[in-house]
């Protein structure tokens, strides 16, 4: 006895289209090119969570040294990286560029008690 498709391959159809609802022309309504739309579209997601993880670090990195230039006498960026590390303070760029944002004054007393030390 033969098998057939025809639930399998709606439900398919219609995952597909769902996914490439809201798509410009056929993407959105033909199956062929739909599904052509949707192997595209998870490509670049892909792409695109790899590079979130590039763009928040440069984004914690520039509040960090905004956060430097406005303190007199602090060190430079890859130096307050070095003294951190020298003073064994395990704090992260993202926990660094928290502090500058919503903490300044404890940004600053970490930066000045780690650059003293050093």
């Amino acid at each position: 006895m033969r098998v057939k498709t025809g639930p399998t391959r709606r439900r398919r159809h219609k995952q597909v289209l769902q996914r490439t609802k809201g798509m410009r022309m056929t993407k959105g309504r033909l199956y062929k090119v739909s599904r052509e739309a949707d192997l595209h579209a998870g490509q670049y997601a892909y792409t695109g969570r790899r590079l979130k993880k590039r763009d928040l670090r440069k984004l914690w990195i520039q509040r960090i040294h905004a956060g430097l230039s406005q303190i007199d006498h602090a060190p430079k960026y890859s130096r307050l990286i070095n003294f951190l590390k020298l003073n064994q303070v395990h704090l992260n760029r993202k926990m660094l560029a928290e502090l500058v944002v919503s903490d300044f004054p404890t940004f600053k007393h970490l930066v000045e008690s780690v650059s003293k030390s050093s």
